[in-house]
């Protein structure tokens, strides 16, 4: 047994039934097949639907398709009558970006990158007629490249990126946590600027060299949703802008040729010394950009099956997965992301699950709790639906007893090869061991499948608990459990095709979904929630 395990026995002998299996709700699992997995996989993951990006035609199709599933299994649209929630979404695109070198426009996209985070709905513009060039940007130990200058009002040129005090040869982390802290220290370069009157920052980032472009309009931030909240509005209001410019090295060499130097030289230079090489260079730089806010059509699609139970009929299962995924790409031949595993096979899990509970109540063996089934959108831009539901969920938190959360569950990961009967599980004891117990027994009696619970913490370096929808309930302190299958070469590839889904995996895999949700949609008590959100034991 898992040694996760140990510790949940007690509570399944105290929480789960003695039954074994309920032919109820093995009569009803009918509607989990291979053929209903791929009538509806085979849609959404279309190329047909473009990638189903959020705020897009796609992703638009994808909604309409789920909507019309929903009222075509007699489940009711929860919102005022409506299937769908709109989300409070908008972009802020930038317009009218110049940046010039001895008057020179240099190509927005291609030269330079403006990450739109930086811009207030203001805008900004400067111009000067020297530029400061303070190397990595670091004041670190006996390693300072600001020693001696004052940035107040000037223009500053730094290294993106890069540490001259690391030996060379050192191996680059590339974890995500790595990554992650390489980007939170180059924010605190420019943080550092700007608390510092510095004028502007430009940036000099090697991977604007072979990047495309729709990965420098997705790294500059221009178009990108995000929820406008109270909170977003009052933000931008207190923001004020601080021109923080991204150039290529080409771009970055065209401004070092008024010091006689290059990128190269200049990385020589500092990283075999190990002291810095700040100096003024003589050159007329200016810049502008402007911000304007536009409202995106995004909807969280929602499917509501009463309980029958008239005293437990108020408490509340909620079941997600997330319908949008990445959209279309410039490259390669094949320009769709279809999204047939991330997450089309989860948003066919939930419709399958749907099916199976609105046939077993139109029989009179509906579940004692209500379902609400939702396919969230947004998930890929930062679980930006989940988010907006938890915020503004249509019915109380306080009755919502659990979320499952399917995302990715058609594929086989590299760990799995020899053994593919498997489904990561991830939350299921972070709240509640009562959801735990359920869970397993439910996975005993009924699917019989290896339990991995190989990235169940909050520790693990690809943070998996924080990155799918189901974290918008854990954080109000709701129970979860998310099923997932591992990632794969595919994995946000436009290789994630219907042809490499399994099907019989992605069935057996929502049944337990189904058998779980059968378990706690039925069971004498909720899950009792005895742990808070850090795994600490509830007093």
């Amino acid at each position: 047994m898992n040694k996760h395990f140990l510790s949940t026995s007690l509570a399944l002998m105290l929480f789960c039934s003695a039954v074994a299996q309920n032919k109820n709700a093995i009569t009803y699992s009918k509607p989990i097949n291979k053929d209903n997995a791929y009538k509806h996989l085979s849609i959404l993951a279309s190329d047909e639907y473009e990638g189903r990006e959020t705020g897009k035609k796609g992703a638009w199709m994808a909604a309409d398709y789920i909507k019309k599933q929903f009222a075509g299994l007699g489940l009711k649209g929860p919102v005022d009558g409506d299937y769908f929630q709109s989300i409070g979404m908008v972009s802020y695109n930038l317009t009218q970006t110049v940046f010039t070198i001895e008057g020179q426009a240099k190509e927005n996209l291609k030269d330079f990158v403006i990450p739109a985070a930086n811009v207030t709905l203001a805008g900004f513009t400067f111009n000067a007629n020297e530029v400061v060039f303070a190397g990595y940007g670091l004041n670190k130990d006996n390693y300072n490249d600001f020693a001696g200058i004052d940035v107040a009002g000037k223009v500053v040129l730094i290294f993106a990126a890069g540490d001259p005090t690391v030996p060379a040869g050192t191996p680059v982390p590339t974890d995500r946590a790595s990554r992650r802290k390489a980007i939170l220290m180059q924010m605190e370069k420019v943080k550092y600027l700007a608390d510092h009157q510095a004028l502007a920052v430009i940036q000099i980032d090697p991977t604007l060299d072979t990047i495309t472009a729709d990965r420098k309009a997705m790294y500059s931030g221009t178009g990108e949703p995000m929820l406008k909240t109270a909170e977003s509005v009052a933000k931008m209001e207190r923001q004020k802008s601080f021109p923080s410019i991204l150039i290529n090295t080409a771009t970055a060499n065209e401004l070092l040729k008024g010091a006689g130097t290059t990128v190269a030289a200049l990385q020589k230079k500092i990283t075999t010394a190990v002291q810095p090489a700040s100096q003024l260079i003589k050159v007329t730089v200016s810049a502008s950009a402007k911000k304007n806010e536009e409202k995106v059509r995004a909807e969280n699609v929602l499917g509501f099956l009463e309980g029958a139970d008239p005293k437990l009929k108020n408490e509340i299962l909620v079941v997600t997965g997330h319908y949008d995924h990445i959209g279309l790409t410039n490259s390669g031949t094949d320009k769709v992301n279809n999204g047939a595993d991330d997450d089309g096979s989860g948003t066919t899990g939930v419709l399958m699950l749907a099916e199976a509970f609105a046939k077993a109540k139109k029989a009179g063996h509906g579940p004692k709790r209500s379902i609400l089934f939702m396919t969230v959108v947004g998930e890929e831009k930062g679980l930006l639906g989940s988010e907006w539901y938890s915020e503004h969920p249509v019915f109380p938190l306080e009755k919502t007893i659990t979320n499952l959360n399917i995302d990715m569950i058609g594929r086989v990961d590299e760990a799995h090869a020899q053994d593919p009967n498997y489904i990561y599980i991830i939350g299921s004891d972070m709240l509640s061991s009562d959801l735990n117990a359920t869970g397993i027994k439910a996975n005993k009696d009924y699917v019989n499948m290896n339990l991995d619970m190989k990235y169940n913490n909050r520790t693990d370096p690809n943070q998996f608990y924080y990155r799918s929808d189901h974290y918008n309930f854990a954080k109000h302190g709701i129970p979860v459990i998310f099923y997932f299958s591992g990632v794969h070469e595919d994995y946000h590839q436009p290789g994630d095709e219907v042809s490499k889904i399994r099907f019989d995996l992605l069935t057996e895999r929502s049944k337990l979904v189904y058998f779980t949700a059968w378990e706690l949609a039925n069971g004498l008590k909720r899950p009792r929630v005895d742990k808070n959100e850090d795994g600490t034991p509830k007093n």
